[in-house]
């Protein structure tokens, strides 16, 4: 005979049963009052003189082109007062009251409120169906837009609001949502203030990550994002740059090293590119002279932290240069300070609204751009009380320090390092020719946090094969890589750029899995 199992182990608490009981008695209640609304809709049909002015409208299959033009919700406003509109928005929220009920329509970060009120065009019946519609369904509306006396805060548009007469569902949601937007666009104070409020975490929202990106927040982060990639290609453009496109299956680990992705390749193996690197290069030795690429990144590191991905997007660029390297940190250090200036000057609206949830300062940046030599990092970090060796690299809590140490000092959060030590970069490159001990090498950083790395690369393949030997590299795994520059290749350097890093940075966020929209980490495959 088998032992009893314990009491209560395996069966629910007396607080889950509770909350089970309450559930169901909820579910009921409501699908009593949903078969009594529709029992008094039935009752009434013949009395509805609205019933043509609201309902689930068929499903959009290309039916028909009717004349009928759609106005932007980002376009209502006082210039427009007494217009009769229609507009397609998502169902932001209802409330019924009475003989009125008010909405709020939102179109991406943009948001209007409508009202119904009961009048000889609107019946009663409308007003039950406008407010029983489940939120973030899709609908289309008509209405006059109206002044109103007193600004409506909750809303983008303020200063008017839409009488509505007519109100068609176009696409239903459930009725159920697993995260409200409401609490995922709440401010980061409120989160932290211990209020009864609740909010969304990081894994629920990235979980749901459709509805999460439907936040006025997500919507203008992901317009920065946009616009940082925009910017990156018109500032290189304009100094003669040509975008080129690189392969991501590649036959050797481009960067060395085991944090690679390894694909099957029909009968063998290949990698998924850490690095475009040995591309741009190639290309600089077929005499393209200037080149930069956008394109996804993989790297396969175990980190989980706030600032890696496995995928990202790489803003990569790669120059000719006549004499000097610094010919090269000259045009990336005026590429980003475009880059900043663009966002600055051309997105505010969406970066008041990330800092509506997420509070940060305006980034700073100094034209030209600061640039510190290594030595004179380690200076202020030894100074700062940090204990290190001069050809030490920066861990991460050094890089923040100084990055602290440097916009106390200079007022930037913007800066070039320069003259790393050689021991600490990759086989590519180029030693400095007045000290052995440091290179012609870079890192570039934004509120303390590394967002380039780069070099002067040596462009002479027997110098390169020895550099080679020397980081115990086999010379035949980048074979084609070193032939690439039998044939004569200019002096060059260039650099790599996480692009969620970036926006992360100038916007002042916490987590780069907020600039990426459908992050790939350690522990995240899905959505």
């Amino acid at each position: 005979m088998s032992e009893a199992s314990p009491a209560g182990e395996g069966a629910p608490s007396k607080k889950a049963l509770k909350k089970q009981q309450k559930e169901a008695e909820k579910a009921a209640k409501k699908a009593e009052r949903q078969a009594q609304q529709a029992a008094d809709a039935e009752a009434s049909e013949g009395e509805d003189y609205a019933k043509d002015r609201y309902g689930v409208s068929r499903m959009v299959q290309s039916h028909e082109k009717p004349d009928r033009k759609l106005v932007k919700v980002s376009t209502l406003n006082s210039d427009v007062a007494d217009q009769t509109v229609w507009v397609r928005a998502r169902l932001h929220t209802s409330r019924g009251k009475g003989k009125q009920c008010f909405v709020v329509l939102r179109q991406q970060q943009f948001t209007v409120q409508g009202i119904l009120n009961v009048n000889e065009t609107i019946s009663k019946a409308m007003i039950k169906f406008t407010s029983g519609v489940a939120k973030e369904s899709i609908v289309d509306v008509e209405g006059v837009v109206a002044v109103v006396p007193q600004k409506i805060e909750s809303c983008t548009q303020q200063d008017v609001e839409l009488r509505l007469q007519r109100f068609y569902v176009i696409s239903q949601s459930v009725p159920r949502l697993p995260l409200q937007i409401e609490d995922a666009s709440r401010p980061k104070g409120e989160e932290e203030e211990g209020s009864q409020a609740p909010t969304v975490n990081q894994d629920t929202r990235l979980d749901n990550r459709i509805l999460d990106l439907r936040t006025q927040t997500n919507q203008a982060i992901f317009r920065v994002e946009a616009a940082v990639c925009q910017l990156f290609r018109e500032a290189l453009r304009k100094r003669d740059f040509v975008e080129i496109h690189t392969p991501k299956i590649i036959s050797a680990a481009s960067e060395g090293g085991a944090n690679v992705f390894t694909v099957s390749y029909f009968k063998t193996n290949a990698y998924l590119a850490q690095s475009p690197q040995l591309y741009k290069q190639m290309a600089i030795a077929a005499d393209f002279n200037r080149v930069f690429t956008v394109g996804a990144v993989f790297r396969a590191e175990d980190s989980n932290t706030h600032r890696h991905l496995c995928e990202f997007v790489g803003l990569d660029l790669e120059m000719a240069f006549d004499y000097h390297y610094h010919e090269v940190t000259d045009v990336i250090g005026g590429m980003f300070n475009d880059i900043f200036r663009g966002l600055r000057d051309r997105f505010p609206t969406e970066i008041a609204m990330v800092n509506k949830q997420f509070p940060a300062e305006p980034f700073k940046f100094l034209d030209p751009p600061l640039r510190l030599e290594f030595p004179e990092g380690v200076k202020m970090l030894k100074d700062a009380g940090v204990e290190m060796g001069d050809e030490d690299d920066l861990s991460t809590p050094n890089e923040k320090l100084l990055g602290r140490l440097v916009k106390a000092k200079y007022d930037t959060d913007f800066y070039i390092l320069d003259k790393y030590p050689l021991a600490v970069r990759p086989f590519y490159t180029m030693p400095d020719p007045n000290n052995p001990k440091y290179s012609n090498s870079y890192d570039m950083f934004m509120r303390g946090e590394e967002i380039l790395s780069g070099a002067q690369r040596i462009h002479d393949p027997e110098f390169l094969s020895e550099r080679a030997k020397h980081h115990g590299i086999d010379l035949e795994t980048i074979k084609s890589y070193i032939d690439s520059f039998r044939f004569g290749a200019p002096p060059h350097g260039g650099g790599g750029i996480g692009m969620e890093r970036v926006v992360m940075l100038y916007l002042g966020l916490d987590n780069i899995r907020k600039t990426s929209m459908f992050p790939r980490d350690p522990k995240r495959l899905t959505p």
